[in-house]
């Protein structure tokens, strides 16, 4: 009798081996011959599940920043404004070893989809699901909300996505302890503003 595959449960162990292997070894080092082995499957094994590199590529990008949005729900519910916001920017940031390898994948994938439209379509849905998070609680602490409201929500964001990619340039510079600082000066700003 042939052995019952959950197909679903597969695609999700590729992909946690695939953003594993992304982090420690790098994208230029991903193919899908030594993917294959690395999950413990027979070369070619992946083909039916992801049948081009791409297409594991945006599925380990969507499964990382699905577990960022995760995280991000589960940590600030039941909060509001500044303080839920807050508890947004600190699942982004890369304040251990678990954020810092998502920042790695993210800074690989946008590499890669500077060059593509398809991978540029990725990444802006998941910055979309971001501004509308933040959009939410900054309604919460700017109730009339104005271009002002927008321009320090995009800082936000540009300020996490710049740290991610800097925690994984220049990691020395860039620890948890100073990123919590830096945190702490945004978020003030974001205070001050809303006085």
């Amino acid at each position: 009798m042939p052995k019952i595959v959950d197909h679903d449960q597969r695609r999700r162990e590729i992909v946690e081996v695939t953003w594993k292997f992304i982090a420690r070894e790098g994208i230029e080092k991903l193919n899908l011959r030594d993917l294959a082995a690395a999950a413990g499957y027979a070369n070619g094994a992946l083909k039916p599940y992801f049948p081009t590199r791409d297409a594991l590529l945006v599925a380990t990008f969507n499964f990382v920043a699905d577990a960022t949005n995760q995280r991000i729900k589960q940590n600030a519910a039941g909060m509001q404004g500044l303080e839920a916001i807050a508890a947004f920017a600190r699942e982004v940031l890369p304040l251990d070893e678990l954020r810092r390898n998502e920042a790695r994948i993210a800074v690989h994938f946008w590499h890669l989809a500077l060059g593509d439209p398809k991978l540029a379509v990725v990444n802006a849905s998941t910055m979309d699901q971001w501004r509308s998070m933040l959009d939410g609680w900054l309604e919460q602490i700017f109730p009339a909300a104005d271009a002002r409201t927008l321009m320090a929500r995009d800082a936000l964001i540009n300020f996490l996505l710049g740290a991610q990619a800097s925690s994984v340039l220049d990691a020395e510079v860039n620890t948890a302890v100073l990123l919590e600082e830096q945190l702490k000066y945004q978020l003030d700003l974001l205070d001050s503003f809303a006085r």
